[in-house]
């Protein structure tokens, strides 16, 4: 009769014995690790067209942003050319209305203050219009020169302003939102010397 029973070592001796056949010397063994590549590869596959997508869909997001973008300073500056053209009209209205001291005005006849009045109408009018499309007068008297907004005909040495101030303005200018439509035409002060 022989005996089943192990002894300790026989028994750590199974468990631990020999080593059994690798998985690879399968063919089902075989067929997991192509299985397992081609899982690896898929999960690389997906990875990566998932970045692109992302990518792509970041891509379209900055596009429209960037048309809104456009779309907004197209509209703002559409009028552009159209405004630099009537900035002539302005200046003649200001110019009418500068040709007649404010004692002959006092002195005029009623046809000749109406045609005043009506011309500081007209011209309160365009400013309106030119607020209401963002076109707006450059603020010159007092202000620091800006190059990009202020033109500079000549300086004036004074103690009244710190150098750099502007002191009178010849020419009006105007700006459309922060683009400079015409520079106005200043004097500037500089320091006495």
């Amino acid at each position: 009769m022989a005996d089943d029973t192990k002894s300790p070592e026989q028994t750590n001796g199974a468990q631990q014995g020999a080593p059994e056949a690798a998985p690879q010397d399968t063919p089902e063994a075989a067929e997991i690790d192509a299985r397992d590549l081609e899982l690896v590869q898929l999960k690389e596959e997906t990875a990566a067209l998932k970045d692109r997508l992302l990518r792509t869909a970041a891509d379209m997001d900055n596009l429209r942003k960037r048309a809104e973008r456009e779309k907004a300073e197209a509209t703002l500056y559409a009028a552009t050319n159209f405004a630099r053209d009537l900035l002539s009209v302005s200046d003649n209205m200001q110019r009418a209305l500068a040709a007649l001291p404010a004692e002959s005005r006092e002195k005029a006849d009623e046809a000749t203050k109406n045609l005043l009045a009506g011309i500081e109408m007209t011209e309160r009018e365009l400013l309106k219009v030119f607020n209401r499309y963002n076109i707006r007068k450059v603020e010159t008297v007092g202000a620091k020169f800006d190059p990009n907004f202020h033109q500079a005909l000549f300086e004036l040495p004074t103690k009244e302003y710190p150098p750099g101030t502007v002191v009178q303005e010849m020419q009006s200018g105007f700006a459309i939102g922060d683009r400079c439509l015409r520079p106005a035409m200043v004097g500037v002060a500089k320091a006495e010397g």
